[in-house]
């Protein structure tokens, strides 16, 4: 029989004070919608994503009447949608409460049917892509197998490549001549090569991989029927760039773009200029780059974070925008330079919060860029909370958050650290991680609250460390290997026992797995033994909160319920919240729940209430 474990405590309020305990909630509650997409030659079709009903669903917008419709209505939401090219058909993914194993389904965008199999000869599996045309429909999967690419044309659909390693659907080209895919028949999924076949017959027209440890991604083909040219991100330069593609010439241009940090761009329109988003220091920036002249245009975008941007047919700009201080809107700029809000969702926007500021610390493997916010009131040093982000290939940046917010509405000041691993520092820095993960991240963390407690924002006898996913292994590994920093942990969907978790998880995170930790646990036993939180269970002295979903392909169950085990063993002061989910929760109520119990968790083990 399987270890009863201890709930933790659901409170019915954080606060006294009901406005307080009104503002905290109204954050997650308050209507928000994606950037919305739209069908290729019906751009008045579009298709976004909101939690307007309580879940997160798809909603369908014509914007040649101004009316707005809900596709999806599943109990734990959806969150994978697109448009057919000619506006006809809704395309979403269909999994199982949030397993992310399933298949595409369409419906008319128009609705009034229910949906169907988009491509009934394609197994179920993990998406891998999705290419959309009039005549051609490519879509790859991926299963414990590998990865299968397929395409469909003519009432008929054929696999026309299979491997081992990872692959994907990256892009069509706007003719349906060309198809490119990522692949990693090279043994690293990180750093993934290009290959683009021909739709008719699958011949190879051009191969492109830039050698080990430096990654190409194919972001989209030009939206001009019969240009070949593919706009292609690379890292030949230790930062991710831009570089044009002509496939059928093989030959391709490096974009020179003297902007510091990392970029990426797509196509506008008319093919001869770009849209650039630039990632540097936690905030991203909006330009227009003419390809004929070389010249780079700022679009005026405030700062904070551009959460996706798009350019439609006549030009305009539209952008989803925040700061840490201000809640998301979406955006449009128009050609002659106006800004303005393009959506505005039904009923009262979220309240605000607090900014953030900029800190650079010195660590092991150079500055650590990290990002603090402080309560409105408290006396320094305060109780702070460490929030370690997922990924590992992600970062911190300049957006809002309510899961931040509630925190300091808490009383704890917040500390947001870009470790190595994270994106927008650098190949280098992204990379440090490989052969050692986990540890080296803690290194720089380590770095930051050592920086805390000295300058005097952080009381070192009521830090708190806390994420999820990457970022609740990262938690689980510092409460075991930095015992004498923590008063308590918070570990979302972690990752608790890697060789565990490595037999259950999701192909592609295996092969992920391989890349970083170089091998299998069976090739690298003891890189895995090393960088597993378990291994140090038997040092953690602090409180712990671990939160699991049972339907989790990315961080699976069973290796948690391994850690948990050995923490009842020890009789160690713990509690485990597990939920009927995946990786996360798509549904309002469920993340208000988990995020009560976590900041409640918290507050108790630095009494604070």
């Amino acid at each position: 029989m399987s270890t009863q474990h201890p709930s933790p405590r659901v409170p019915e309020t954080l606060f006294g004070d009901p406005e307080a305990e009104a503002r905290w909630r109204a954050r997650f509650s308050a209507p928000r919608v994606s950037l919305p997409g739209w069908a290729l030659d019906a751009p008045d079709a579009s298709l976004y994503v909101s939690n307007a009903s309580g879940v997160w669903e798809i909603y369908a917008w014509d914007r040649s009447t101004d009316t707005h419709r809900q596709v999806t209505d599943r109990p734990n939401g959806t969150m994978h949608g697109t448009l057919s090219p000619d506006g006809e058909w809704i395309w979403w993914f269909d999994d199982t409460d949030g397993d992310e194993f399933g298949s595409w389904v369409r419906e008319p965008f128009a609705g009034g049917a229910a949906p169907e199999p988009a491509l009934p000869d394609v197994p179920a599996g993990y998406p891998a892509g999705l290419g959309l045309g009039h005549r051609v429909c490519a879509v790859g999967v991926s299963t414990d197998d590998g990865s299968s690419l397929y395409l469909h044309r003519d009432g008929r659909t054929e696999r026309f490549y299979a491997s081992e390693h990872d692959a994907e659907v990256a892009a069509l080209s706007r003719d349906e001549r060309l198809l490119a895919i990522g692949h990693s028949e090279h043994g690293d999924s990180r750093h993934p090569a290009l290959r683009v076949v021909s739709c008719d017959g699958f011949d190879v027209v051009a191969e492109k991989w830039d050698g080990e440890g430096k990654g190409l991604t194919a972001l989209a083909f030009s939206p001009r029927p019969g240009d070949s040219r593919l706009l292609v991100q690379h890292e030949r330069h230790e930062r991710e760039e831009l570089l044009i593609w002509d496939v059928e010439a093989d030959t391709e241009t490096e974009l020179h773009i003297d902007l510091p940090g990392e970029i990426t761009g797509d196509w506008y329109p008319d093919a001869d200029a770009l849209l650039i988003a630039q990632f540097d220091k936690g905030r991203t920036r909006l330009y227009r780059y003419d390809l004929d002249t070389a010249t780079l245009t700022s679009l005026d975008s405030r700062p904070g974070y551009v959460g996706g941007a798009a350019v439609r047919p006549d030009g305009s700009v539209e952008y989803v925008w925040s700061n840490a201080a201000e809640p998301p809107l979406v955006r449009v700029r128009e050609p002659g330079g106006e800004d303005r809000v393009l959506i505005t969702p039904p009923g009262e926007r979220a309240p605000g919060s607090r900014p953030v500021t900029d800190q650079f610390v010195a660590g092991p493997g150079g500055d650590v860029h990290a990002l603090i916010s402080t309560p409105e009131d408290g006396t320094r040093p305060l109780p702070t909370v460490f929030l370690l982000h997922g990924g590992p290939h992600s970062a911190d940046e300049d957006r809002f958050s309510a899961y931040r917010a509630v925190w300091l509405d808490a009383g704890f000041a917040v500390v947001e650290v870009n470790y190595r691993g994270s994106t927008g520092y650098g190949s280098a820095w992204r990379d440090a991680i490989e052969g050692r993960p986990g540890l080296t991240e803690l290194e720089d963390v380590a770095a930051v609250h050592d920086w805390a407690v000295e300058s005097g924002l952080s009381d070192p006898d009521r830090c708190v460390v806390a994420g999820a996913s990457w970022g609740g292994y990262l938690t689980l590994l510092a409460l075991g290997t930095q015992p004498q920093r923590w008063a308590a942990g918070v570990a979302g969907v972690p990752v608790a026992d890697y060789v565990t978790a490595y037999a259950d998880e999701m192909e592609p995170l295996r092969a992920f797995d391989r890349a970083l930790f170089g091998g299998s646990p069976s090739e690298v036993p003891e890189v895995y033994e090393k960088c597993s939180p378990i291994t140090y269970v038997d040092n953690v002295r602090a409180p712990v909160l671990v939160l699991a979903g049972d339907n989790d392909p990315r961080c699976p169950i069973r290796q948690i319920e391994n850690y948990l085990d050995r923490l009842a063993q020890r009789k160690a002061d713990y509690a485990f919240y597990r939920y009927d989910a995946g990786h996360g929760s798509l549904v309002v109520a469920e993340t208000v729940k988990q995020t009560a119990i976590e900041v409640d968790f918290a507050r108790r083990a630095v009494g604070l209430s």
